[in-house]
């Protein structure tokens, strides 16, 4: 394995820092309290071509690689997550997923503007409906229907904890077409958000990431066109798996985020704060601890980058993004703990991020497969 990044990585890497410094950093701590929608910051994340990192240039996409999106991932939620999840849905769920299983007429009329991020001057991005409030783990149990009435499909039921909920303007939609097949029943379908039928619940008051816009999505008779159905009949359950294990990649690279800023945000902290009549620095448990945070956000890029290398060379990806994601995220919850711990009465208070870094870390280990199925995905995959 290589890791000496090219030169346009490096590039990508210094132009994601520099964006989450320049763009992010201001006001992160207002929007986090006041669960305000980070529009203008992706929006200028769609002009830098990050809203469609990985989709080819000839539908309207930047055309980088796995690696590429995983460091920018990486850059930006050291900052704020909120920016980060709302990117990584864009990217790994919706946009991959339509380029990879979509018509060429889909990915016309959607793709190429989901990449782009913007349309007619506007925020334009999309959202992946597969949870429910029965269906999370267990993504077989599928209430919500699709009835097949020929040209079209009239789809029923109500999709949970849906990122990008509110702001989207393309739900990637999971839907039970035929019960007696179980899971080999279940379709995807595009879905304009305008749509008549559609409403959207209130936004979650979550306890991290709260600028991001999670709502639960309630579909009423909505009509959708057999043209906007992705792949063949039953083809659901197989797209909504194959697009979550690259989207683990994202959200394991946002997890490494998290932690990589909080030991950044340790290491600065222990060189300036006095106890004893010294830096703290040079107090063995605090080295100690820096030492294992280090150590740990090594080993989760190490995975990261294995599972983009992967993803980028055509190997199957599942084991290793599902290695990158558990670990990842663990780490990421470990690491903010300690440097809570290590800010001590500081880190309890918001003006110093690490509390805000801790309650963003927690979701890394629940939404796109909690750190369980993660395991469960491992074991079968060592066990085969």
């Amino acid at each position: 394995m290589d890791f000496l990044f090219s030169e346009e990585q490096i590039a990508i890497k210094q132009a994601a820092r520099d964006f989450a410094i320049q763009e992010c950093l201001q006001g992160v701590i207002e929007r986090d309290e006041k669960q305000l929608f980070p529009r203008t910051q992706l929006m200028k994340l769609a002009e830098l071509g990050f809203m469609g990192m990985m989709v080819s240039t000839g539908y309207g996409g930047a055309g980088m690689d796995t690696v590429s999106y995983v460091l920018a991932m990486e850059e930006i939620s050291k900052i704020d997550a909120s920016v980060s999840v709302a990117m990584s849905v864009n990217n790994s769920l919706v946009c991959w997923g339509l380029q990879a299983f979509g018509t060429e007429e889909q990915k016309k009329n959607y793709l190429t503007h989901l990449a782009a991020g913007i349309k007619d001057g506007a925020l334009y991005i999309g959202a992946f409906l597969l949870s429910e409030p029965e269906a999370g783990s267990d993504a077989t149990s599928q209430r919500t229907t699709a009835v097949d009435h020929g040209e079209y499909y009239i789809l029923n039921g109500t999709k949970n904890w849906i990122t990008n909920g509110n702001s989207a303007s393309v739900y990637l939609v999971m839907a039970q077409t035929n019960v007696s097949k179980g899971s080999k029943g279940i379709n995807a379908f595009i879905v304009e958000k305008n749509s008549p039928g559609i409403s959207v619940g209130v936004k979650e008051n979550k306890l991290g990431i709260r600028g991001s816009d999670t709502h639960s999505i309630i579909f009423n008779d909505v009509r959708v066109s057999k043209e906007n159905r992705i792949g063949n009949d039953g083809f659901g359950f197989p797209f909504a798996m194959k697009t979550l294990s690259g989207g683990r990649i994202g959200i394991a690279a946002q997890a490494l985020g998290i932690a990589s800023g909080a030991y950044e945000l340790s290491l600065k902290y222990v060189k300036e704060r006095k106890s004893f009549g010294t830096e703290i620095k040079h107090h063995q448990i605090i080295q100690f601890k820096l030492a294992d945070m280090a150590t740990r956000i090594e080993a989760s890029r190490l995975l990261c980058l294995r599972a983009a290398m992967d993803k980028d060379s055509g190997k199957d990806y599942t084991q290793s993004a599902a290695m990158a994601k558990v670990f990842a995220s663990e780490t990421a919850m470990w690491t903010t703990t300690e440097a809570v711990q290590i800010h001590g009465g500081y880190g309890y208070v918001k003006e110093y991020h690490v509390e805000r870094l801790m309650r963003d870390a927690k979701i890394t280990q629940i939404y796109e497969g909690t750190s369980e199925m993660q395991r469960l995905v491992i074991s079968r995959n060592i066990l085969k």
